[in-house]
């Protein structure tokens, strides 16, 4: 299992009632993708330029799909510029490949149609491994989670977390979601004005 797909896992094993950004969540997906792709061997980074490397199939479907999709011409792609191109609908992929695998299932009946009936974790060995993950607090998951809102409190600082090439994917992810958050702030500022605006004619 990658690092991607456990939190995914996480974020629909998370506590009823805790509202979740899909934005967010891609951001943070689309970091755990290099992560999982450096682990993989498939790219190298070079300051915040992911070099590709020799591409080897992964197993798994939405990794090996991120690798063939990874630029191979310098000076190559930045990490923050990977995460706003892969990232778009990112979460709504992972959701679909969980489902195809049998490891999510949807509400079903006549009053509930099958695409809109929020995906709900089944019991499986997937899901038991991010679960241990998330409960032995693992370093990156845990930061990828609290940058994506699914925890309050922020990682604990480790070792792991000071390398070099972990701080460096983090720290693009948290400016990601944080630039992100903002537009949306500025968006329901600016809806919030035009109502305004109609409620005095």
């Amino acid at each position: 299992m990658t690092t991607a797909r456990d939190l995914a896992i996480v974020a629909l094993d998370v506590k009823p009632g805790l509202s979740l950004e899909q934005g967010d969540l891609s951001l943070a997906l689309a970091g755990a993708e290099v992560f999982d792709l450096i682990e993989a061997k498939a790219l190298i980074l070079e300051g915040d330029r992911m070099r590709p490397s020799a591409q080897a199939p992964t197993a798994d479907r939405l990794l090996d799909e991120a690798a063939a999709a990874l630029l191979r011409q310098e000076p190559y792609e930045s990490v923050e510029d990977w995460l706003w191109r892969r990232g778009r609908g990112l979460f709504s992929a992972y959701v679909d490949d969980l489902e195809r695998a049998g490891l999510t299932s949807r509400p079903r009946g006549r009053l509930i149609p099958l695409r809109k009936g929020k995906a709900e974790l089944v019991e499986s060995a997937a899901r038991r491994q991010a679960k241990n993950r998330w409960a032995a607090g693992e370093s990156r998951l845990a930061a990828l989670a609290s940058t994506a809102g699914i925890r309050d409190e922020s990682a604990e600082d480790t070792q792991e977390l000071a390398d070099d090439t972990v701080s460096a994917v983090l720290a693009a992810v948290g400016g990601a979601v944080q630039e992100l958050r903002a537009v949306r702030q500025r968006r329901t500022i600016e809806d919030a004005a035009f109502d305004n605006v109609w409620r005095g004619y």
